[in-house]
């Protein structure tokens, strides 16, 4: 029995790398130029660039199938930068008059540990996966010809990558399956990721591929020829020398950009929790508790990220009922207590679900959760559904801005809340959840139709 769970990297580990790398950076600054002493000039201004040269040269950017080849690579091309911001610093600081030999032995001492300390937690990290078996991925692998064979070698080969092997389909031999039997097994043994060669498979079998790992939140991969699948924007990457095509990159996945965006939700629900919530709750908790009898909060259990249950929290906007979890609200519901309908109105009843935000259940934008009982309904009947279940779900989204909030009247409102959602997922940066968080607070502030 395995003691560590299967999954991906914390998304702790590459800020941890980052800080690594700066502290390395500063304190041979301390010791070799300014003489014990702290120069704040020069620990903003690295760190900055430093920051932005990662960015831009994808110098954390390493992966469990990454090569040792390639970290050097990038060490090389990161040094090379550095040289010249360096030398950028005591040119604009002509004061310092530090030699030109002090400052190639510094970027050469600090990229000698740098180059240490990233060789550490990467072999640290295949051990952790080969000896106590953690951080690894559930995988199969669908059609069997020579380059599938490559990949299921690769795998049995490199334990310390973490993918766990668990069964080869053959579509087309001795041991030939239909891929609903496929199906039917990644969902019983738990698989995380599929891959699959685009040779072995008809263009009716890549569509029902792409939509059961879409609808059942499983990571899909193809081993490229020269088929259909090229159309859709795909992720290139080698595991060894076998080049591997992902169907979908998520950014919000990239351990880095999870870090800022819960940076980003830590900060703005404690905002509101201490700056709204501290005062408002009680005026709020008075009138509901005089408009009608009930408890202050009301909470109902949704899907979240990789589709777990997680109870989201409200202002109580309706009488208690006992249909609250099967029936959305629809325009003139009775239900609706007279306080409810200015909370629904202002959107004043969702500021609870910051606390969920800082639990991390949620994030202050991403797709809305749904109840569970209309989850289950959606994922029978809108296709590509459960996609939207890759990231958290969010108080405010890109489709809610769109104008695709509130009730669902028809099925083209969540088929376009799903596109939206997808959208989103496949193109988050901080600037657009800027965008939508101001959107929705204009909104908020005019008013809106469906608010109800």
């Amino acid at each position: 029995m395995m003691f560590f769970k299967r999954g991906r990297y914390s998304g702790y580990l590459r800020p941890i790398s980052y800080a690594i790398d700066l502290f390395i950076i500063q304190v041979m600054a301390y010791y070799l130029f300014f003489s014990l002493s702290i120069n704040f000039n020069f620990l903003f201004f690295t760190t900055a660039v430093w920051i932005f040269m990662s960015l831009k040269s994808n110098f954390y950017e390493i992966y469990r199938y990454t090569q040792v080849v390639k970290i050097f690579s990038l060490i090389g091309k990161q040094m090379g930068l550095f040289v010249l911001v360096v030398f950028a610093f005591f040119g604009f600081y002509n004061q310092f008059s530090i030699h030109t030999n002090t400052v190639f032995k510094y970027v050469i001492y600090t990229f000698l540990l740098i180059t240490a300390s990233k060789l550490t937690i990467y072999y640290l990290l295949k051990k952790y996966r080969t000896v106590l078996g953690g951080n690894y991925r559930n995988t199969v692998i669908i059609g069997k010809n020579k380059k599938t064979e490559q990949l299921e070698k690769f795998f049995k080969d490199n334990p310390e990558y973490g993918y766990q092997l668990q069964k080869v389909f053959d579509l087309r031999g001795d041991e030939k399956v239909e891929i609903e039997d496929c199906f039917e097994f990644i969902q019983k043994n738990e698989v995380d990721e599929i891959y699959s060669s685009v040779a072995e498979l008809t263009n009716r079998e890549i569509l029902m591929l792409i939509d059961f790992a879409d609808n059942n939140l499983k990571i899909l991969k193809f081993l490229p020829d020269n088929k259909e699948i090229y159309t859709k924007k795909l992720e290139f990457d080698y595991y060894g020398y076998l080049p591997i095509l992902s169907l979908r990159k998520i950014p919000i996945q990239e351990p880095f950009n999870l870090f800022i965006k819960r940076v980003f939700d830590i900060f703005i629900s404690l905002f509101v929790i201490v700056g709204v919530l501290s005062w408002l709750t009680p005026i709020l908790a008075i009138l509901i508790k005089l408009d009608s009898k009930g408890p202050v909060f009301f909470k109902q259990k949704r899907n979240g990220l990789d589709y777990e249950e997680f109870f989201c929290y409200k202002f109580r906007s309706m009488k208690p009922n006992p249909v609250a979890d099967l029936y959305q609200v629809t325009k003139g519901d009775e239900r609706i207590t007279r306080i409810g309908k200015f909370l629904r109105k202002t959107s004043i009843d969702e500021l609870p679900q910051f606390i969920n935000v800082l639990k991390g259940d949620m994030s202050v934008v991403g797709p809305r959760p749904h109840m569970v009982s209309h989850t289950h309904m959606y994922a029978e009947r809108i296709d590509k559904f459960m996609v939207r279940h890759f990231i958290k779900p969010g108080i405010t989204g890109l489709a809610q801005v769109s104008g695709y909030r509130g009730e669902v009247e028809t099925d083209d409102d969540i088929i376009n809340r799903v596109r939206l959602d997808i959208f989103y997922l496949e193109n988050w940066s901080l600037l657009l959840d800027l965008k939508i968080v101001f959107q929705t607070v204009y909104n908020a502030l005019k008013g809106e139709d469906k608010a109800y």
